[in-house]
């Protein structure tokens, strides 16, 4: 097994480990980590995962090159989709996930934390997309997330030249949100808080921003809308907003 998951109250934190690949996905792992990330997903226990890798010289190296110097076409193509998934799952899930990215970040260790919604970096993480080095391009999204993450002309820079960036220059760009050490320390510090939010509001909030850069602009300002009229009928609303006429901390119930 090479995934492992630590629990704090509501908050799971997903930990990669394979200390002699620096944490590279072969098919067992990325498996695992899909099945994990969907139980996650499904625990209503969990408010907010938080992705890292073990150690500290990498979050994901990357995937498993010496795995995928023998696939076909059909072969890459299922194992292109078992990548979508895991970062789909990230994207998706109605709940905030965070990176925790404490070294080496490539390839699909890039996609996969592009793929959350928050990303944090330590002082020595390398980030980028060096596919093309390898006469093929990123496979789990990271020709589509990455120019939304920070820009078409930036993402065009890191992934027809595959140059690797460090934590300053990610941050410049806004591929990290920040950089912090412990970077782990920092991301479970922010979980905490949005652990102490309501998931149903959280829920609606990453619905919505997700299409912020996709789809008709008026269709997505409608959905808001919708969404926000639609809270006003939970448990939550009503009490996040008694609470702060009542001048107290409110107590979110997932409702």
């Amino acid at each position: 097994m090479n995934i492992r998951v630590e629990r704090e109250d509501s908050v799971a934190t997903v930990v990669v480990e394979r200390p002699d690949a620096m944490n590279a996905l072969d098919v067992a792992t990325l498996t695992e980590l899909r099945d994990e990330l969907s139980g996650q997903r499904n625990d209503d226990g969990v408010r907010v995962v938080v992705l890292t890798g073990g150690g500290d010289r990498a979050f994901i190296a990357g995937a498993d090159i010496k795995y995928m110097s023998g696939l076909g076409p059909d072969g890459a193509k299922e194992w292109g989709a078992l990548g979508h998934e895991v970062a789909m799952l990230l994207e998706t899930m109605p709940k905030p996930t965070i990176a925790a990215i404490n070294g080496f970040a490539l390839g699909g260790g890039c996609e996969l934390a592009i793929a959350c919604d928050i990303r944090y970096a330590s002082p020595g993480a390398k980030l980028g997309q060096p596919e093309i080095n390898l006469g093929i391009i990123p496979g789990w999204g990271g020709t589509q997330r990455l120019a939304r993450v920070c820009g078409i002309g930036f993402a065009n820079e890191l992934i027809l030249t595959g140059r690797v960036v460090d934590a300053e220059e990610a941050l410049q760009r806004g591929l990290v949100n920040a950089v912090h050490d412990p970077v782990l320390e920092a991301a479970l510090e922010t979980a905490r808080l949005l652990a102490s939010k309501s998931p149903v509001a959280l829920a609606a909030a990453k619905a919505a921003t997700n299409r912020a850069l996709q789809g008709d602009h008026a269709e997505n300002l409608r959905s808001e809308a919708d969404h926000f009229g639609d809270l006003f009928a939970t448990e939550d609303a009503k009490e996040g907003l008694n609470a702060f006429i009542e001048k107290r901390e409110p107590k979110f119930v997932g409702r």
